[in-house]
Order: C-alpha cells, then structure tokens, then sequence
C-alpha cells in the first residue's frame, strides 16, 4: 500500500519538488516571473477557446485575487499560496481566444506585482504551448 510507505512518499515529495523547481525555472526565463515552489499549481493549459473555459478560470482567479486582498494579513497567511498557469495559443484570427490571453496577461501584471499578497497568489500566461 503506497499510502503508508514511508520511504515511497518520501521519494514522490522529492520528485514532486524537483520537477517545481524545473516548472518555476522554464517559468521564470520564458515569461520572467519568479514563482513559490511551496505553493499549490493550478494549470489549464491547451488551445485558447471559449469552450474551453479559460475565461471562466481566469473569472475565478479575479474573484481570489479581490477575497484575498480583503483578507487581514493574519487571514492572507493562512492561505494556501495557489500559481495559476494558463498556457496556449490562438487561431490568428479568433479574436475572442486573442482577447482571453490579453485578460489573462493584464490580472497577471496586477496579482504579480501586488506586495499585499505577495507571494500568495500568481498568475502565468505561458504563451505559444500546445
């Protein structure tokens, strides 16, 4: 039973860890944002269209955003810290999917360089994957 080997959930932290700091590092030199190995990742990442819901994703990523800064510093340090990665690319000319990656860069460039939550909360727009 993988769930109470000790030595085998030792080994999958590890191995969880080092692939985030591979994660954060191609991050970090293709989009140059540094983001928290410690925090929880949220990735959506395929062809940018409407009916794959990235609005709806980055909607939610708002709505955390404007809960966290309403929180008390004391509040915001019991937040699992979350980094959203959205990553795809657009049909040259489907507009809606070109306006999605614009939203997604502009909360980005506001939750990232907020000093209030820091660390809590970031946003990557992985650009051109699929």
């Amino acid at each position: 039973n993988f769930a109470e080997d000790e030595e085998f959930i030792q080994k999958w932290i590890d191995i969880k860890k080092q692939n985030k700091e591979k994660l954060a590092a191609k991050i970090e030199e293709v989009v140059g944002v540094k983001i928290p190995i410690n925090a929880l990742y949220d990735v959506q990442i395929k062809r940018i269209h409407e009916y794959k819901r990235q609005l709806m994703n980055i909607l939610y990523v708002i709505h955390r955003y404007l809960t966290i800064k309403d929180m008390s510093p004391a509040d915001r340090e019991k937040v699992v810290p979350r980094v959203v990665i959205i990553g795809g690319k657009a049909a040259p000319g489907y507009h809606n999917a070109k306006a999605i990656i614009k939203l997604v860069n502009g909360v980005g460039d506001i939750v990232n360089n907020d000093k209030d939550i820091g660390d809590t909360l970031k946003v990557i727009f992985y650009p051109n994957y699929c």
